[in-house]
């Protein structure tokens, strides 16, 4: 098999580990009046009401198992996804809101009304799951008083183009939301609440991923504070404190992680053993700006065509993580699209090499690409269009460069969304 082909296989393989209707299923299951969730047990029977609510973009599948599960038992729901996410999906007794992401939007906030409005209307007598999946942050967006949306849109985009971790933007966030940081929970209480998560955070850190609407907070607001003094972003906010470890608000909190980047990692090593690689998952830890994991991405090959090391040939290398791209220049692209440029350069003139780099929701950053493919001959083809490689970095440009040369992923919005894959791939 060629490499480009095994590239496709092996993304395959990743997706499908991480469908998130399989995900909810794998730690949820009833019987009965009984439902079982991960080790814990819940008598349907105890409870008046049971709600569904949630956010990101996975909030679909994820919606639509848990209404299977739950059956006639379900007896209202509100989940927030992103545009183009819905596909047409309908689930009973569940509205479905679709809003912006990473930029929240109107729709944004009505959703995360809505959610919240179900939350308060729990009591003791009741059961709420909650959804959560990468992108939640954006789609839940409910301003402190004082704040307001466009507030929001320009802190969140001065945020995202100034090269901070997820960590960083979701710790300044949650400081400035009614619904984040554990307050969905204090929103709830004394309600029971059941949280599954799918992980789009490095390390899977749940008062992180989707700004932990249902985890006690550990940061405060003197540390997202920090963050944008870090930065030097200049903005005056109506800051609000978050429910800490130890707060009574969580006394009634299960929360679970039913799928991570790592389940698509080793999913995808599988596959590369199958296809007759040999294969390692280096690290679901990858973080930093996006050109110099590319660069690394290119060491790490070339170390393999040389001299075997740490595996050799026909070899597979798997990495999964986030990287960030501080924004300077005026173009289009991602933190893929970037990554995978700059491993090109760095690349050229090796063959029989290739890095693919994805991310796993299908969309990345403002672009309708995952991510993109390169391999040693990348920059020849490009030098025979007129296309500077160089350029294109510089202007943070990858998107427009991949477009005109070809090796865009394009697979549209996967429905799942557990942080950045990265293959690398060297033949015989």
């Amino acid at each position: 098999m060629d490499l480009q082909a095994a590239a496709t296989e092996l993304q395959r393989a990743a997706l499908d580990a991480v469908e998130p209707a399989a995900a909810v299923r794998r730690h949820v299951r009833r019987e009965g009046d009984v439902l079982l969730v991960a080790d814990q047990l819940y008598d349907l029977g105890d409870y008046e009401r049971v709600f569904v609510v949630g956010g990101g973009k996975a909030a679909v599948p994820m919606a639509a198992a848990i209404a299977e599960i739950l059956g006639a038992r379900l007896a209202e729901g509100v989940v927030v996804t992103k545009y183009e996410h819905v596909r047409g999906r309908s689930i009973p007794r569940i509205e479905v809101i679709e809003a912006a992401h990473p930029v929240p939007d109107e729709n944004s906030v009505r959703g995360a009304r809505a959610v919240a409005g179900l939350a308060e209307q729990a009591t003791g007598r009741d059961l709420m799951v909650c959804l959560i999946s990468g992108g939640g942050s954006a789609l839940l967006t409910l301003p402190v008083p004082g704040l307001t949306l466009a507030d929001l849109q320009s802190l969140t985009d001065a945020l995202l183009r100034c090269g901070a971790s997820i960590n960083e933007i979701n710790t300044v966030r949650k400081h400035c939301s009614g619904i984040k940081g554990g307050n969905l929970a204090r929103l709830a209480a004394p309600a029971q609440v059941i949280t599954l998560v799918l992980s789009d955070v490095v390390g899977d850190p749940l008062d992180v991923i989707a700004s932990g609407p249902t985890v006690p907070d550990t940061t405060t607001v003197a540390d997202a504070r920090e963050v944008l003094s870090r930065y030097g972003i200049s903005a005056a906010l109506p800051w609000q404190g978050t429910p800490k470890p130890g707060d009574a608000v969580f006394d009634k909190v299960q929360n679970v992680v039913v799928g991570s980047n790592r389940l698509a990692a080793l999913a995808a090593v599988d596959k590369a053993r199958e296809l007759g690689f040999d294969a390692l998952l280096l690290s679901t830890y990858v973080e930093g700006e996006a050109r110099e994991a590319g660069r690394v991405a290119a060491a790490l090959a070339k170390g393999i065509r040389t001299h075997g090391d740490p595996l050799s040939p026909p070899a597979c290398l798997v990495w999964g993580g986030e990287t960030t791209v501080t924004v300077r220049g005026e173009g289009l692209g991602g933190r893929n699209q970037e990554l995978a440029l700059a491993a090109a350069l760095a690349l050229d003139g090796w063959p029989g090499v290739l890095v693919m780099a994805l991310a796993t929701d299908g969309t990345d950053g403002p672009t309708d690409a995952a991510g993109a493919i390169v391999t040693g001959e990348t920059l020849a083809r490009a030098r025979e269009r007129g296309l500077d490689v160089r350029a294109a970095l510089e202007a943070n440009d990858s998107y427009h460069f991949f477009d005109a040369l070809g090796g865009l992923i394009r697979i549209g919005p996967t429905g799942t969304n557990v942080n950045d894959l990265l293959f690398v791939l060297v033949g015989s």
